[in-house]
């Protein structure tokens, strides 16, 4: 993961950087948002800004958008006011990290951007036998195509694969073609030059430059839309792009691997996938099994996962019970690993015993477990009650539950520790009995920290 950071250097920044670059992270530093788009326009990448909230980051997020720049931008405040950080989620960035750095906080950042580095856990046949041949995939310098449902680990595969390539030293960029809107992915992909279209005041090289002598992820390519497939078919033939706007092809040298949660067999017969692009892609192919039909790996992901956000949230680490694996391994995890990493995540933060017992697996609805989540909402039914008392009374009882740890409480309501702090001082407002952080009881305005 590349981590770029704006604004002036100080204790404070170095000490997240140094929390960064201690779990793995390339991090770069500039002082201000000229040097940053010189810097994104020069094609040296980044997988997420940090920038100072003492910025102008209204016009950061507008400068990115008018060059077609996808990158999601975090902001930061060194003992910033809370006005401040609210100003600048307003103004587009997705979320806001105080200073003096919480290393959990960053972590958390980095875990939810960059995934776990490290290669595939497994244990079950069926998925070691996807291994072994990605294993052998790897050191060729032909398009891999990796296909599996949502949430299977398809972009795990794809750095894995890079991982054990003759590229591994060179970038890996990764392009989410789902994700992008599509007047912009052809500008992500490629990039353009000076001129191209309106708020085009630079040259901005594109992903396949940025990737030159590594290799390029195009992850969910089923997104695409046909115009820029036929692009895309031609870069993979020729070894060269055409910027948006540009006069002359550019070579570059990647290599390709692309993923899919559909069938490209039937996006091709139903004519929305380009059948001469499939064949170009599809050279080494790999598919992984859902994690239902690799009941070996449920348990083994489990345990990993539950020392993993153990150390994360600095609790301590508890074995799985021999109850809550027989409960992880009856649900049908449509959801698959990432079902499976939000379920243990929620258990870490539930669990109060020795061990991680039956009663802290809470599953998502649809599985023959799912009988035993609650069928009310907290504090009572739900007829009869608005969204906004349903909401009050779930948010107040988690938080009576994790004993006023807002940091648990957001996690297992499934939202941002910002979204619960100014949650909480509107019930404080209200007058409302609100747990005190760390403790029990209630507080009232004007009685002790609201949030």
């Amino acid at each position: 993961m590349r981590l770029l950071v704006v604004g002036e250097r100080g204790r404070e920044v170095a000490e997240a950087c140094a929390i960064a670059a201690g779990r793995g992270v390339e991090v770069r530093h500039r002082s201000n948002l000229e040097e940053a788009m010189v810097d994104l326009r020069e094609g040296r990448g980044a997988d997420l800004l940090l920038v100072d909230v003492r910025q102008d980051v209204a016009a950061l997020v507008a400068n990115l958008a008018s060059e077609r720049i996808w990158l999601p931008v975090v902001a930061y405040g060194i003992d910033a006011e809370p006005r401040a950080a609210a100003a600048a989620v307003r103004a587009g960035a997705k979320d806001f990290i105080p200073m003096p750095p919480d290393p959990e906080l960053i972590a958390a950042l980095i875990t939810s951007l960059a995934g776990d580095a490290r290669d595939p856990i497994s244990e079950d046949p069926a998925m070691r036998a996807v291994l072994d041949l990605a294993r052998q995939y790897a050191p060729a310098e032909a398009s891999v195509l990796i296909t599996g449902e949502s949430g299977t680990g398809k972009e795990v595969m794809a750095r894995f694969v890079h991982r054990h390539s003759r590229r591994a030293d060179r970038p890996f960029v990764s392009v989410n073609c789902a994700a992008i809107p599509e007047n912009l992915l052809e500008s992500e992909l490629f990039g353009h030059e000076r001129g191209a279209f309106t708020g085009a005041v630079a040259r901005r090289l594109g992903k396949f430059e940025e990737a030159n002598g590594g290799t390029l992820l195009l992850d969910e390519i089923s997104e695409m839309e046909p115009r820029l497939q036929a692009k895309l078919l031609r870069a993979i033939q020729e070894r060269e792009i055409d910027r948006v706007g540009g006069s002359r092809p550019v070579k570059v040298d990647i290599r390709l691997i692309a993923t899919s949660n559909r069938d490209l067999q039937q996006e091709v017969a139903k004519g929305t996938f380009r059948e001469d692009l499939y064949f170009r892609l599809n050279v080494l192919g790999l598919h992984l099994p859902p994690l239902r039909e690799r009941p070996r790996d449920i348990v083994a992901l489990a345990r990993h996962f539950a020392q993993r956000f153990a150390k994360l949230n600095g609790l301590p680490e508890r074995a799985l019970s021999q109850r809550a694996i027989d409960k992880l391994l009856r649900h049908p995890w449509r959801g698959n690993v990432r079902e499976l990493e939000n379920c243990l995540h929620r258990a870490v933060l539930l669990a109060r015993g020795p061990e991680i017992e039956e009663d802290a697996i809470v599953l998502s609805p649809g599985g023959p477990s799912a009988s035993t989540a609650p069928a009310v909402a907290a504090g009572g039914p739900l007829v009869g009650r608005t969204i906004a008392e349903v909401e009050r009374a779930l948010i107040l009882d988690t938080l009576r539950h994790t004993l006023g740890n807002r940091t648990h409480a957001a996690a297992l309501l499934g939202i941002s520790i910002r979204t619960l702090r100014n949650k909480l001082k509107q019930f404080v407002e209200e007058g409302l009995p609100v747990p005190p952080p760390g403790g029990e009881g209630g507080a009232r305005v004007g009685e002790g920290e609201p949030c």
